[in-house]
């Protein structure tokens, strides 16, 4: 069968394509899928790893066929190890009331967003070829981009635009238009695909246990109900998803504060997911993986369990300083405020870059609403208990201890410096949010 071999960042094997539709929504967007695949991946024990992969089967929804605009096939997917080659999988999260909790049924919320709802939050993983290395890139909702024609659910597609706003893409063509806009933006292939809606990102929240992020200044947003005092804040459920709902409440009140508020978050989600309890913890990590089958909808073939295990296994040993989170270099729109237009010569580096497989460094500074932790706290290594053996005969040879895998590491000056008008950080970096005074 044809595979599209274009030298791109992508899993020589991944299925592909782009496709329907489907509905969910915003945040919490990154290492839920991953940390989650993980999940599965990482239990420690056969029995355990085989019984949570076949309860998630039973629970994940059916895929998103993702249709190319090539007409490329697709391929098979990856057999169950690290997969083979890199990854590029897009997350969305759509603002759509329809079909969520109490909370979000009243009549002004079921005005302002039903249906398949608009994807408000949009990230895009990369993992390198040689899984040293991940990049996720946040673009914003008020992006005005070229979005190319898009195929609908019903049949039929909907018309190529010069001049729209990203987060329209969903609602236009659903999961496939949001894919094939960011390919279209960044000249990447992205074969997986993974929408998230509000009660998602509280059932994700939950099941990993809680967030503890640091807040610097009180943050108070009426429209997403949270209110948090300054210092270590402890997220779960509903907080949680008003902590990365926010965009009032945080930064300067744009949405450009608001995608620096998610990656404090973030890369607080990641450190404790990497750092000591959850990737070691059967029973936790069982309830993650069933946790994300049930609140996401998912591409055809990241649906498939050996799939994600297989995109989680990329990701295991990879240090926390390899991990980068980036906003998508962009600008309010002289023309509009509430708009925000791309930096094309910043966005032709990061998207060079992607292409090309290469790990980036950070050069600017951290998001409108976050500040660097002047406390940052110790995140401990995790150390796996040796596995307890019978006392050795007299005379025999002691079984030796595992050695742990060590961290992947990106070779020094591999990396492309990225300009100073790309903001983010690196899941090892603390931060805390700001709130919008």
């Amino acid at each position: 069968m044809a595979h599209r071999s274009s030298g791109r960042a992508v899993a020589p094997t991944p299925p592909i394509r782009h496709g329907r539709l489907t509905r969910s929504n915003p945040v919490l967007a990154l290492l839920r899928i991953l940390g989650i695949v993980v999940a599965v991946a990482i239990v420690g024990s056969v029995s355990v790893a085989g019984i949570a992969v076949w309860q998630v089967a039973a629970s994940v929804k059916p895929g998103v066929h993702l249709v190319h605009a090539d007409g490329s096939t697709q391929a098979p997917p990856p057999e169950i190890g690290a997969i083979d080659g890199g990854v590029n999988l897009l997350l969305a999260g759509t603002d759509t009331r329809a079909n969520q909790g109490e909370q979000f049924q009243n009549k002004a919320d079921l005005a302002a967003s039903s249906g398949a709802g608009n994807n408000d939050v949009t990230m895009l993983l990369h993992i390198s070829q040689d899984h040293t290395n991940a990049t996720v890139v946040s673009f914003p909702r008020d992006l005005m981009v070229s979005m190319p024609a898009c195929p609908r659910a019903g049949g039929g597609s909907s018309g190529a635009s010069s001049n729209t706003m990203f987060n329209t893409a969903l609602s236009r063509g659903g999961l496939s238009c949001v894919v094939l806009t960011v390919e279209k933006m960044t000249g990447l292939d992205i074969p997986y695909a993974a929408e998230i809606s509000f009660d998602g990102v509280i059932s994700m929240s939950d099941a990993v246990g809680g967030v503890t992020v640091c807040v610097a200044t009180p943050i108070n947003d009426p429209y997403t109900g949270i209110n948090l005092g300054v210092g270590q804040q402890d997220l779960q459920g509903a907080t949680a998803l008003g902590f990365v709902r926010s965009r009032h409440g945080v930064g300067d009140g744009s949405d450009l504060g608001r995608i620096s508020n998610q990656q404090v978050f973030m890369s607080a989600l990641a450190r404790k997911i990497t750092s000591g309890g959850v990737l070691q913890n059967p029973i936790q990590l069982y309830s993650i993986a069933r946790a994300a089958a049930k609140s996401m909808t998912l591409s055809e073939y990241l649906a498939n369990p050996t799939t994600m295990v297989s995109i989680a296994l990329a990701l295991k040993d990879m240090g926390l300083g390899n991990m980068v989170f980036l906003q998508y270099p962009s600008v309010s729109d002289p023309s509009n405020p509430n708009r925000v237009v791309a930096i094309p010569s910043a966005a032709s580096v990061l998207n060079a870059a992607l292409v090309a497989d290469q790990p980036v460094q950070l050069s600017g500074k951290v998001g409108r609403a976050a500040v660097e932790d002047p406390n940052p706290v110790v995140v401990p290594t995790f150390t796996p208990t040796p596995t307890p053996t019978a006392t050795a005969k007299k005379g025999a040879k002691a079984t030796p201890t595992p050695t742990p895998t060590p961290t992947a590491t990106v070779a020094p000056g591999a990396a492309v410096v990225l300009p100073p008008s790309i903001t983010g950080q690196t899941a090892a970096q603390q931060t805390c949010s700001k709130g919008n005074k």
